[in-house]
């Protein structure tokens, strides 16, 4: 297969270019929880040629997630996400090297998952684990890209690039105990994960190729009932 076909729209911009290319080929991603936000990030940072791409994710396809997960099919409800992901995108780009990593991330794994990776991608649901991504990626030295997406509302931001903010700067410490109750489940439109999943893969070929203005120090944000988009210094 020919890779200077494959990529050459996006060899073409300045921005990226041959050595652009030759970095996302060398990058090592990984992406925790490949659901409504890692589901896109996952297939454009895979179409973008990202050499390494990690999957953690212990939950199975289930038919609500069919709304806003648009990795998985109707054929694969009860099989393993991570699996199935890894699956859709070696098929999608046969060139990188996709890693299904099928537990969830935890206080006994997260140094050694993250370990293996340059940049964190955040596609989880709760603040135990967000917590948990930064707190390791601080110790580590790893880039976390965070996102969140709440009915028609998104944000993302990235944290400890260059040692700069972390998570708890947004939220810190006691905003919601690592042991507390799951909430009940929200509302959301499939585009809403959709939308933020693309920005944060957006942040991450930022940080891979070293163009523009990565989201460090800034929170985006977008309500898209009203299209409204607000950048807030952290």
């Amino acid at each position: 297969m020919n890779d200077n076909e494959r990529y050459d729209r996006q060899r073409l911009l300045p921005e990226i270019g041959d050595e652009g290319q030759r970095r996302l080929q060398a990058a090592r991603v990984l992406i925790v929880g490949v659901g409504g936000l890692g589901s896109p990030v996952a297939l454009y940072l895979a179409g973008a040629g990202v050499g390494t791409i990690g999957l953690a994710d212990a939950d199975t396809v289930s038919l609500s997630n069919l709304q806003r997960q648009v990795l998985y099919t109707e054929a694969e409800v009860g099989q393993p996400k991570a699996l199935r992901a890894q699956a859709r995108l070696q098929a999608l780009n046969s060139g990188i090297n996709v890693v299904a990593h099928p537990c969830f991330l935890t206080r006994e794994n997260a140094a050694d998952l993250i370990g293996r990776y340059d940049i964190v991608v955040d596609g989880c649901d709760n603040f135990a684990t967000r917590y948990l991504i930064n707190d390791t990626c601080i110790a580590l030295g790893k880039v976390y890209v965070y996102g969140a997406i709440s009915a028609l509302s998104c944000q993302v931001s990235v944290f400890n690039h260059q040692g700069r903010h972390s998570y708890r700067d947004l939220f810190p410490d006691g905003d919601e105990p690592a042991g507390a109750s799951p909430r009940p489940p929200q509302g959301v439109v499939g585009l809403t994960p959709g939308l933020t999943g693309c920005v944060q893969a957006g942040e991450v070929l930022k940080l891979i190729c070293g163009y523009g203005e990565v989201l460090s120090g800034k929170l985006w944000q977008m309500d898209l009932k009203t299209m409204k988009s607000t950048i807030i210094l952290l």
